[in-house]
This record gives C-alpha cells, structure tokens and sequence, in this order.
C-alpha cells in the first residue's frame, strides 16, 4: 500500500485526473526522451472527453515549455528552433487498462521519430506508463494491514488510534510529519485566498464566485447555521481556487479538495485545535484514503464522484470525529457513513469542467462529513455494515455504472447545457 503522502499531492487544479496526471505524464515522457522538439500527444476516452473543461491541453502544453533540457545539445537546439504540441482528441476510443488513457509519441531535433508511449491518469495525480516504470515520488510503505477493519483491531488491543499505526508505518520513511504540515500550510492559504476573491470563474458558465459572500452572511446567522455557512464558505473558497487553476492539495483529488480544508479549518477556528491535533486528523483521514485507494479507487472516470467526493467525505468524518475524541470504532463508522451516503454518485460535469455540481457538491459533503462525525460520537461505534464493506460495495457500484456517469459529460447533468 502507497504512504499516505501519495492522497496528500501539492499542485494545481482543476482536476488530478485530468491536469495533474497529463503535466506527470508528458515530464516523465521528456525525462526520457530529452532531444524531443515536436511533441504529439493522442487522448482517449475521459480525458478526450473532458479533457478541454478540465484544461488537459493547457496542462500538456505548459508541461512541455516549461521543461528545463540539462543536455547542453539539446538546449541549444531548442533555443534555435521553438517544439510544437500536436494534441489528437479521440474520445469515442478507449485504451484497455483504464477510461484516462493517453499515447505521446515525439520527433527529435534530428527529424527522427520516436516510439509511441501509453499512458493512463488512474487518479488523485497518479500514473503509469506501459513502457517504462514511473518513479514514484512518495514510495509504498510496508502497511502490513490494508484494511480499516484492521487497524480498529489493531488500535483497540493496543490501546492506540488511527494516526499512531499511521506513525509507525510512516516514520520509517523521512519526511512524513514535514510533508502533513506542508499540507496544512497550502489548505489553510487555499482557504484564505478563496475566501477573498470576487468575479466569475473561468469558462462559458460565467459561475459567480460565492465563497466570499458566504462568508460575509455566516457572521449574520444564529450559531448552528453560522457554523453551516462557514464550512460552506471554506469549501467553496478551495473547490472556485481549484477551478482557476489555484493551488490546492489533492483530498484525495483536485475535484474534491474543498472538503478536508473546510471542515479542518473550521474545526481549528472554532474550537482552537492545536496543528499538531490537526496533522494527526489529517494522517488518520490520509490512512483511510490510502485504503480506499489501495482496495478500490479514487478516479471519476472509473467509479464515478463516489470515488471522489465520497471519499473526502468520509475522510473528513473521520477526522471530525477523532478530533472531538471518538474511539476508534466511533472513528470507523463516521467514515463508513460518509461513504455509504455517497454510493452511486455519479460524475457527469456540465461542460467538462470541475464547477457544476462539483463545486456545490464540495460544500455539500463538508456539511455531511460534519454530521457523520457528530453522530457517530453519539454511538458506542457499533454497526452493521463495515466501511471495508462500504468500499468494496462502492468499487461494484463504479464497475456497474455506465460509462455515461464517468466523467465523460455524455449523461446526467452534463446533458443540461
């Protein structure tokens, strides 16, 4: 199972799958292939589907113009004649291994023609490449349990919670608590630029940024609905950032990142955490995204929303219900309700772009996240149905939906503009 620093990636939006995974994936192409002066790029599937309202083409442009060549050769080709990026759109096509496929094949400054490479965006910012293995920054850790059901166990007879088995897997890797606080650092200024900012998000909706005015009409309200309005306004504030292209941080993915700094950062605001109580929420929600990740997945275009929202949603839950003090088993069944809740939903942008519903949907599961922690806190943590069994219910439900509801804006809401 990867670490947890692989569901916590630092960039920037609109989409992990569809922006994030694309720039990966034409660097790690130039990391091989350095000569390249003229640069074709094939889309299939849901990235040619959605690929322009996710900005794809401009992720793939910039990843190529901005590489920095170290060949002393090659730079000074490149300061003689200016590459090109052919992107070919096929959305009609899918390759074999996942619904996010791509194929980049070059020319090099000599005119000779470079082999073809295959590459699949499989979400939340990751890749492979059929041809040739991709460095994996963050690196698998030895988790020797890789399901919730597990670790409770484990933290019961141990007397532990959820982040201290996080630790002790984690630690023997350098950097883990550095790159938690990194993470903090980059959602709270997410948060705070948002909050700021007025005008229409980029693209043909002409979306009103709303953030800013919920805020404002928060301090109007009485104290549970003033609560409401800020986790809404927290939420939208990352969820419009991740829209214009901001920098965000991926929980688990770039279309679902308002969730956990909204709800994180309301929790600290209103009831003056600590930041080390709020890294250790934030290892506890990254375990459970690293599990479902690991038993199921996080990508639109391969379970729908469910994957996305769904599970911010029940990482936020969990973090929410350890942060007020759950057990172990309370912490369980906040994020198992925060999932369930969220089965079957679908991903079906209008227009191809991360603004409707997704950034309602954000504010929306914040709110719920809130809940699911509340109300486990006021159970012993017994229940019927597992979260593990929520995860593989949920891996089914994604298998089973149609290709219509995944992130190919060919069904459901996307049909409305």
């Amino acid at each position: 199972m990867k670490s947890i620093r692989d569901i916590y990636k630092i960039g920037k939006g609109p989409s992990s799958s569809h922006t994030m995974g694309p720039f990966k994936a034409v660097r790690h192409y130039l990391e091989h292939h350095e000569d390249t002066h003229h640069l074709h790029v094939t889309l299939y599937g849901s990235l040619a589907a959605t690929g322009k309202g996710h900005l794809t083409d401009i992720a793939i442009k910039e990843a190529f113009s901005t590489w920095q060549w170290t060949d002393k050769e090659t730079l000074e080709n490149k300061t003689k004649r200016s590459g090109e990026v052919e992107i070919e759109w096929r959305p009609k096509e899918n390759l074999q291994v996942h619904p996010n496929g791509m194929k980049i094949a070059s020319v090099n400054f000599d005119g000779d023609l470079y082999e073809k490479w295959t590459y699949y965006s499989i979400g939340g910012g990751d890749i492979i490449c059929m041809e040739c293995p991709v460095d994996d920054e963050e690196g698998s850790v030895d988790y020797d349990m890789t399901t919730l059901t597990e670790v409770m166990n484990w933290c019961n007879n141990t007397g532990k919670n959820y982040w201290e088995y996080a630790d002790m897997v984690e630690s023997r890797s350098y950097g883990f608590w550095d790159h938690l606080e990194l993470v903090w650092k980059v959602m709270q200024e997410a948060v705070e630029r948002g909050i700021e900012q007025e005008g229409a998000l980029p693209g043909p909706l002409n979306i009103r940024r709303k953030a800013l005015s919920y805020h404002v009409r928060a301090f109007g309200q009485g104290d549970t609905f003033k609560t409401r309005g800020l986790v809404f306004a927290y939420a939208l504030a990352v969820s419009e950032e991740n829209a214009c292209g901001g920098t965000i941080v991926t929980a688990p993915t770039c279309g679902s990142c308002g969730v956990m700094p909204s709800v994180l950062y309301h929790m600290k605001k209103r009831y003056n955490f600590s930041d080390t109580r709020i890294l250790r929420a934030l290892a506890t929600a990254g375990l459970i995204g690293t599990i479902v990740k690991h038993n199921a997945s996080v990508s639109g275009a391969e379970v729908g929303c469910q994957g996305e929202v769904g599970v911010a949603c029940a990482m936020a839950a969990a973090a929410v219900a350890q942060l007020m003090g759950g057990s172990p088993s309370q912490i369980e069944y906040a994020a198992e309700m925060g999932l369930e809740h969220h089965l079957g939903l679908t991903c079906d942008p209008i227009g191809g772009l991360v603004q409707i519903p997704c950034i309602e949907r954000n504010a929306y599961a914040a709110a719920r996240a809130m809940d699911a922690g509340i109300y486990a806190l006021y159970t012993d943590g017994l229940h019927r149905v597992s979260f593990d069994q929520v995860v593989e219910v949920m891996k089914q439900t994604g298998k089973d939906l149609p290709s219509l509801y995944k992130e190919t804006s060919e069904g459901g809401l996307a049909k409305t503009l």
